[in-house]
């Protein structure tokens, strides 16, 4: 069994194990569920397969399943458009068009990097790349964040930097959400990468060194990150909310743009306008933050 399969028949088993019977619509049937969530021939009858193709499916075989198919059985597990985009990943089905050759090494445009110092104190901003690689930060972002640019190359990763950077988990007050949701979305973009090698050395990394890392990854959940809100508490200017937006660009399609405000008129909003006055005196990146 290959490794895909396997991730298949992971996701798969553990999708019907957080299904409700309740909810899929099924009705009681008087036996007992030793274990949660749907059998598989309940899986197959809402998807309108037979019981030893899904059988089949679910342990990984080498199958090749149709879109209407791969539909229905999202549907019967109650897939989410997150989690059904990671389904037809792993089973092989893409977009349509021609496969498009993908560089090794991401780089920014030169028009993005003058977007970011165009931003400079407007809005914290972020490019991520292939496996949430820091590929760009403006002077606002290092200053909220941390200063990826002072960083070496290899450890220029936003996932790897939540989980093993301890400033990280200092300054977020809902790290625990923000670093589970990393990992879901490093899940979803896993099956997708091109540099296979690149991402496995990094999951392996993090599975050895981070134990909340190991455990969400084996959950084989999955989350697309396109907006939503980070809790911080900042060295320089305290407590603050941002809510971020995600941008993809096109002819880029590895690389997605952060951006990162808070509400209009709020003590949030004056947190980063002052963390914006401190950028403009203090052109360095973020601050070092000392430990006791």
């Amino acid at each position: 069994m290959t490794r895909t399969n396997r991730e298949l028949a992971d996701f798969l088993r553990r999708c019907r194990a957080q299904c409700d019977p309740e909810q899929a619509g099924l009705p009681p049937d008087g036996r007992v569920r030793r274990v949660p969530g749907l059998r598989r021939e309940e899986v197959a009858r809402l998807a309108g397969v037979s019981a030893d193709y899904y059988a089949r499916l679910e342990q990984g075989r080498s199958l090749n399943p149709s879109p209407a198919v791969v539909e229905a059985v999202g549907h019967a597990l109650g897939l989410d458009a997150a989690s059904l985009a990671h389904l037809k990943d792993l089973v092989g089905i893409t977009a349509s068009g021609p496969p498009s050759r993908t560089p090794s090494v991401q780089r920014l445009r030169p028009g993005l990097h003058r977007l970011l110092d165009f931003l400079d104190t407007a809005v914290p901003a972020l490019v991520l790349g292939r496996q949430s690689t820091v590929l760009g930060a403006n002077r606002m972002a290092r200053a909220l964040f941390a200063d990826f640019d002072a960083m070496p190359a290899v450890e220029r990763n936003y996932t790897r930097w939540l989980f093993l950077d301890e400033d990280a988990r200092d300054l977020f007050v809902d790290w625990d959400v923000q670093a589970r949701a990393a990992v879901e979305n490093l899940r979803l973009d896993a099956v997708r990468a091109s540099d296979r090698q690149a991402t496995e050395a990094l999951v392996t990394e993090l599975r050895e060194r981070s134990e909340d890392f190991d455990r969400w990854w084996q959950q084989h959940r999955v989350h697309q990150r396109t907006h939503g809100s980070k809790r911080l508490l900042h060295p320089l200017v305290g407590e603050l909310t941002v809510e971020y937006e995600t941008l993809s660009l096109p002819g880029d399609s590895d690389t997605t743009l952060f951006l990162y405000t808070a509400e209009p008129r709020s003590a949030s909003a004056e947190a980063l306008s002052l963390l914006a006055s401190w950028t403009l005196t203090d052109p360095s990146t973020a601050p070092k933050r000392s430990r006791d």
